[in-house]
């Protein structure tokens, strides 16, 4: 009995000195804890069998709790970084496919231009009726053609624009998770 009140004397004098000696974490502090009452245990003797076993069972359940909630914080992170990964990927290659049309019909577009010039430039050297009138219809449909090709260029910028913008957003969203994983 004389050394259960030094033991506990001693005990909380250690757990003052760990706790001034420098900032650690806590869980460091509970493992040299723990050590600590195991290595005391054991010396005591057999009389504090039955409180080590359930001192045991306590520490044992709370390492254990510990270790699932870390698993369990590490799994959710992973999938909302997996999550934003997926969607960051999609947008870039959704951007690569408009960009690759948007080529395209810039190429298109300067074909037909090219086609009009020519067609103009034959037609005044032709002075044939049937031959101006054919032009001036494949004069107004490469026109219309043009107008045409010049509108899906419009919305294809502005595709564009709300892509960047949601790849700003995308962005945006990454920082605020990793701030709020830390």
């Amino acid at each position: 009995m004389s050394s259960l009140p030094s033991h506990n004397k001693d005990s909380s004098r250690i757990r003052k000195q760990l706790s001034d000696s420098c900032p650690v974490s806590s869980v460091a502090t509970t493992k040299s804890l723990r050590h600590e009452r195991l290595s005391r245990l054991g010396s005591s003797g057999s009389s504090d069998v039955s409180n080590d076993t359930s001192t045991n069972h306590a520490e044992s359940y709370f390492l254990q709790r510990e270790n699932r909630l870390s698993a369990r914080k590490k799994a959710q992170e992973e999938t909302a970084n997996n999550d934003y990964k997926k969607m960051y990927e999609k947008a870039l290659a959704t951007n690569q496919r408009l960009k690759s049309r948007l080529e395209t019909s810039k190429q298109e577009l300067t074909m037909i231009q090219d086609q009009l010039e020519r067609a103009q430039k034959g037609r005044q050297d032709d002075c044939g009726a049937n031959v101006l009138e054919a032009e001036k219809k494949e004069s107004w449909s490469l026109k219309k053609r043009i107008s045409d090709m010049e509108e899906q260029l419009k919305i294809k910028a502005e595709l564009k624009m709300e892509n960047q913008r949601l790849k700003d957003e995308n962005g945006a969203l990454i920082r605020v998770i990793t701030k709020l994983s830390k």
